[in-house]
């Protein structure tokens, strides 16, 4: 009897509050998904200081049924590259523009996620997929001229 008499009042509370969410404070942290999901993740201060297209190219195809996640708060300009990188590999994307999605440096910017948990110790991009070291990209240059810029 005591079921039937709290039925009206859930749906009170619904009609109120909205439908009551599993742990919302971690959906939105990142972008709505659970952390149980993610496969990797990029912060907003990470997504401003490097570029992590040919990072996640190589998530994207290890995992090719993932869906990306995507902080729509922030500029145009940072999103564009990842929304053609994940264009182009035919990837699932949703770009999330409420709010509660914040662009402060620690909040997320991109979540690349499975539908199902999949329990990653790591998720951060730059631990999962280490960039290569500039200083074996640039060549050592010799001579009077190579010496001289140096010094300068």
């Amino acid at each position: 009897m005591a079921d039937k008499e709290m039925q009206p009042v859930d749906r009170i509370q619904s009609a109120m509050h909205g439908t009551p969410q599993l742990h919302p404070d971690e959906q939105n942290k990142y972008l709505g998904t659970f952390r149980e999901r993610v496969e990797v993740a990029v912060t907003v201060y990470q997504i401003k200081r490097h570029h992590y297209v040919d990072q996640l190219n190589l998530a994207f195809s290890e995992h090719p049924d993932y869906r990306l996640y995507i902080n729509g708060n922030l500029d145009q300009d940072i999103l564009g590259p990842y929304l053609q990188a994940a264009a182009k590999a035919n990837i699932q994307f949703t770009i999330k523009t409420d709010d509660i999605y914040r662009t402060g440096d620690d909040n997320y910017a991109l979540v690349f996620t499975a539908a199902a948990a999949i329990n990653r110790d790591v998720i951060d991009i730059d631990q999962r997929y280490p960039l290569e070291s500039k200083t074996q990209a640039t060549p050592k240059t010799t001579g009077l001229f190579g010496k001289l810029k140096k010094l300068f």
